[in-house]
Order: structure tokens, then C-alpha cells, then sequence
């Protein structure tokens, strides 16, 4: 997994950047494949917006979260992708495979 970040009108500092990646471990763990993340932040007067693009096999996602503080933007920005996964990997699944199995045995 490559993680790309943008900082506008913020310095990317390694505390940042090791607190993200420390958050995404949660991605990694309920999606093996994730290819690429890309993230932004942005600080305006008084909001602090972070935004991910991630690039899955088969698509790609988009979130974004704002909030007073950088941190828990990016607390809220990694809840909402690991939402948008879970769902993108249930949609994967094929449900009815099961179902198929078992009425060919009957």
C-alpha cells in the first residue's frame, strides 16, 4: 500500500504522518487490497479538513471530514473509509453462492 499526503496551507509534520498511518492499520486489517491512498489536508480559518481518495482493486473511494482539530478529522475521515470498505467488500461477496451449492445437493 502506498500512502501519498498533500498538506495545503499545513506542513505534513512525522507526528502526522505516523498517527495516520497508525489509524489506517485498521483498514489494512478488514481490506488486504487497498493499492493506494491519497490524502489532504487542508486548514482554513476555523475548520481542518482531511480528505483520502483510495484506490481498491476494482475502485476507488472518496472521504472527507472536517472538524476544529486536524486529529479528530482524521479520527472521523478513517471511520467513514473503513464504512465505505466494508461496504464495497460486501458487495463483492457473492451471498448466493451458498445458496446454489446446497440446491444442487438436494
Amino acid at each position: 500500500m502506498q500512502l501519498t499526503l498533500t498538506g495545503h496551507h499545513v506542513e505534513i509534520t512525522e507526528a502526522l504522518r505516523s498517527y495516520l498511518e497508525k489509524r489506517l492499520e485498521r483498514i489494512k486489517r478488514h481490506f488486504d487490497d487497498v493499492l493506494d491512498i491519497h490524502c489532504v489536508f487542508t486548514v482554513e480559518k476555523l475548520e481542518q479538513r482531511a480528505e483520502a481518495t483510495v484506490h481498491v482493486s476494482g475502485s476507488t473511494l472518496h472521504a472527507e471530514a472536517v472538524d476544529a482539530n486536524l486529529y479528530a478529522s482524521i479520527d472521523a475521515l478513517v471511520d467513514k473509509l473503513d464504512r465505505s470498505l466494508k461496504k464495497h467488500k460486501e458487495k463483492q461477496q457473492d451471498h448466493h453462492a451458498d445458496e446454489t451449492r446446497r440446491a444442487t445437493r438436494v
